[in-house]
């Protein structure tokens, strides 16, 4: 039996379970419990993520240093910052992992809602919906139907809307954040004066984390559709709590 014929045993009977409240939709309420407990096994690395930049915070007084004294090169530069993070013990990537190993999930998910077979049977969870849109369908199915303002196309409608409200609430919290508690710091080879690590960035690339994550919401199937945005939401809860 393949992982794939497993798990979607464990969404059909997590979906029995959950239809006496969702009706309909218990499925849908599934994928987004499934969601939460893969956020909960990652946010121990997401804790550590946490700790790790305000570690980085910590040594840029010396990356301060380092700067004025390499000036004029560039590499010798890059060297001994990454030599300083080494003698530290704090590695510059470590927030990357919790997203990376999310990726799993999502393709699974993906994987899932997009076959109509698992294990050469008839894949049940296509006639699964939430509310009015089939979790195996797309915005471009939608749209195709009763179109945008159609019952599937509400559905879609809602998402983007939760994206975009996301989206907002995780720019204007970097803003105060940078506001509040400036650092002399940034990447290596950056000028004086710029934010917290990561921070000073956010304005810069929000608008496009924000399309791709609408973009991806509108090209998936909707059960994956559900796992970003779901994630998105922890994430920016999880966030704010950590780095309050």
């Amino acid at each position: 039996m393949s992982v794939f014929s497993v798990f979607a045993r464990l969404v059909e009977q997590l979906a029995d379970l959950l239809q006496p409240l969702f009706h309909a939709s218990a499925a849908a309420a599934a994928i987004v419990l499934f969601t939460a407990l893969v956020r909960l096994l990652v946010h121990p690395l997401s804790r550590a993520a946490a700790r790790g930049r305000r570690a980085r915070a910590k040594l840029q007084p010396r990356i301060a240093e380092l700067r004025a004294k390499h000036a004029k090169d560039p590499k010798r530069l890059q060297q001994a910052v990454l030599e300083l993070h080494a003698e530290e013990r704090v590695s510059p990537l470590s927030g990357c992992l919790p997203s990376l190993l999310q990726l799993p999930a999502f393709f699974l998910l993906y994987h899932l809602f997009s076959s109509s077979t698992i294990g050469g049977e008839s894949n049940g969870l296509l006639a699964h919906r939430l509310f009015a849109a089939p979790l195996g369908g797309r915005w471009a199915d939608a749209l195709g139907g009763d179109g945008v303002f159609g019952p599937a196309g509400l559905v879609y409608l809602g998402l983007f809307v939760l994206v975009a409200v996301i989206a907002t609430f995780t720019y204007l919290r970097a803003k105060r954040t940078m506001a509040a508690g400036p650092l002399a710091v940034g990447p290596v080879g950056a000028g004086d004066g710029e934010q917290m690590p990561g921070l000073g960035a956010v304005g810069k690339v929000m608008p496009f984390m924000s399309s791709f994550t609408l973009v991806t919401v509108a090209v998936v199937p909707l059960a994956a559709a559900l796992y970003v945005v779901t994630s998105t939401a922890w994430t920016a809860v999880e966030r704010a709590a950590l780095y309050r």
